[in-house]
C-alpha cells in the first residue's frame, strides 16, 4: 500500500507505452491521446492522499473512467445536432469562404490529412456521397450498412471536420 504520491511517476514511467496503447484503441488522434495521458496523470495528482493498494490498476481505472466521461459528452454534443438541420444542409450546400490568404493546394493538403483520421467507414461514405454522388441507399448496399447509419457516419464526419479545420475559415 501506497499512501504518498512518489509512485505516480513510476507507474507512468513503467506503464506509459501500454496505458497510451490503451487510450490509442479509442480514440483517434495522437493529440487526443496525450491530452487523456496528461489528464489522467493530473487528476491523480490533484487527488487528496490517500492510500492506494495497486497502483497499476488505479491509473487504469482513472483513464477508464476519463475516457468514457468523454465518450458521453461526444454522444450528448452529437444528439444536440439534429441530422436533418436545414442549416446543416444548406452549409453543406456552399462552399465555405475561406480566406483569400489560404490557397485550394493548402486546403486540399488540410482535407486529406483531415479525411485520414476518419474512420475507414466514415472516409468511404463521404467520399462516396460528395465525389460520387451516391445516396444513402446506395452507399449502404455498398457497404454493407443501413441507409440512415451511412447518414450518421457522414454527419459525424463533417462534424470532424469542421472541427480540425475550423482554422482555415
Amino acid at each position: 500500500m501506497l499512501s504518498d504520491k512518489s509512485w505516480i511517476g513510476r507507474v507512468f514511467a513503467e506503464r506509459g507505452a501500454q496505458l497510451r496503447s490503451y487510450v490509442r484503441r479509442r480514440v483517434r488522434t495522437p493529440e487526443e491521446i496525450a491530452d487523456i495521458t496528461q489528464e489522467v496523470y493530473l487528476r491523480i495528482l490533484r487527488l487528496p492522499s490517500a492510500t492506494v493498494v495497486d497502483p497499476e490498476s488505479y491509473v487504469f481505472a482513472v483513464t477508464s473512467n476519463l475516457l468514457n466521461e468523454r465518450a458521453v459528452l461526444a454522444r450528448r454534443f452529437a444528439q444536440s445536432v439534429a441530422h436533418d438541420a436545414p442549416e446543416i444542409e444548406i452549409d453543406l450546400a456552399h462552399e465555405p469562404a475561406f480566406g483569400a490568404e489560404v490557397d485550394a493546394e493548402l486546403r486540399r493538403k488540410s482535407l486529406r490529412a483531415v479525411l485520414a483520421e476518419l474512420s475507414p467507414k466514415c472516409r468511404a461514405v463521404v467520399i462516396l456521397h460528395y465525389r460520387d454522388g451516391l445516396s444513402y441507399a446506395e452507399i449502404g448496399l455498398r457497404l454493407g450498412i443501413s441507409p440512415p447509419m451511412a447518414k450518421k457516419y457522414r454527419h459525424q464526419a463533417l462534424l470532424h471536420c469542421r472541427r480540425r479545420m475550423g482554422h482555415l475559415r
